[in-house]
């Protein structure tokens, strides 16, 4: 196996030089950059990162807490984030809260133990306060999807409100009146953002709110058929239905077909999220795109500009959703 002694005698500089080099110090000279990594290309000499952690004080892996390890939303947030920092060098650590306060402590405790460098959160349950105190730990923190004031720098989030807005909006445009909503878990500030844009929508264009006409399901598929026939069978004439998720709006499709409804023609439906099925599905869904890859490779980017000593981003970044029309929505005007 090549060594560090060899390297330096082919580059003709000190082994602490190759040290310093590898680890990035800024005191070390261009022209004996290049001689070392001409020497490293040479001898095909691959550092120990176990021996650069214990030099530098840093483990080169990022922890990342996320609601769950599978789904449309998380697989995609997971792999976009992976593949940032692993272009980098660094290896992610990833472990889920299972949307649950003590499970997502103890995530916490964990990525702390593993002396992780940096953090990418998404946390359903920890409170402000709880991850306040997280940054105030590992500085080169990110948080998704959430926006807290103290640590504004340090948040990225989409305008939810403005995607359950526009998704109603869609409706009512196309003539639809008489628009249900089936919201996911109301715990989540996602749902309750989305759920006051629906609101919004309708009050701008002067349609009463109904409170008969929403629904709370959940973001996964677990007990959404019951609500959804709870939601139907209150005989409310709906026309339109906004779904605040792709497995919700699947949901919809199959109590509708049980009913003999033809979604696009009976009834008119729009999701949120734009899940890679949801173009697949018969007719195409009329969807909101969440932009789940801008939003992770923007955080792991902005985690790496505070590795490197850079400030956190001057202010909370906030992503807009955009409108991504297929065959589900008819125009009854």
């Amino acid at each position: 196996m090549i060594t560090i002694k060899e390297v330096a005698e082919l580059a003709q500089v000190s082994q602490a030089t190759v040290s310093r080099t590898l680890n990035g110090h800024k005191s070390v000279k261009e022209a004996n950059k290049e001689r070392v990594f001409s020497a490293i290309e040479k001898l095909g000499y691959k550092p120990n990162t176990f021996a650069q952690a214990l030099a530098s004080n840093k483990s080169y892996s990022i922890g990342m807490l996320v609601g769950s390890l599978d789904g449309p939303f998380y697989g995609p947030l997971m792999h976009n984030v992976e593949k940032v920092f692993r272009q980098e060098n660094y290896h992610l650590i990833i472990t889920s809260g299972q949307e649950l306060y003590e499970e997502e402590q103890d995530s916490i405790r964990f990525l702390h133990s593993k002396k992780v460098d940096g953090l990418v959160l998404t946390a359903d349950t920890l409170s402000d306060s709880d991850i306040i105190d997280i940054v105030k730990q590992t500085p080169s923190t990110m948080l998704m999807n959430r926006y807290i004031p103290e640590i504004s720098n340090h948040c990225i989030s989409i305008d939810n409100e403005l995607g359950g807005y526009i998704a109603t909006e869609h409706l009512i445009i196309n003539g639809h009146t008489k628009i249900a909503c089936v919201t996911g878990q109301l715990s989540k500030i996602d749902s309750r953002d989305r759920l006051q844009g629906y609101r919004n929508a309708l009050s701008d264009h002067h349609i009463e709110y109904d409170p008969n006409m929403v629904i709370e399901g959940r973001f996964d598929h677990k007990g959404n058929n019951e609500a959804i026939k709870r939601l139907l069978d209150r005989d409310l004439e709906i026309t339109g239905i906004f779904c605040m998720n792709d497995n919700i709006a699947m949901t919809v499709y199959g109590e509708c077909n049980e009913r003999g409804l033809k979604i696009g023609e009976d009834i008119s439906v729009i999701g949120y999220d734009n899940d890679t099925y949801s173009q697949y599905m018969n007719p195409g869904l009329t969807t909101m795109n969440f932009p789940i890859k801008q939003m992770a490779n923007i955080a792991a980017n902005k985690v790496l500009d505070m590795l490197q000593g850079n400030k956190a981003i001057d202010e909370h970044l906030i992503l807009s959703p955009t409108l991504i029309e297929r065959h589900s929505v008819k125009n009854i005007r």
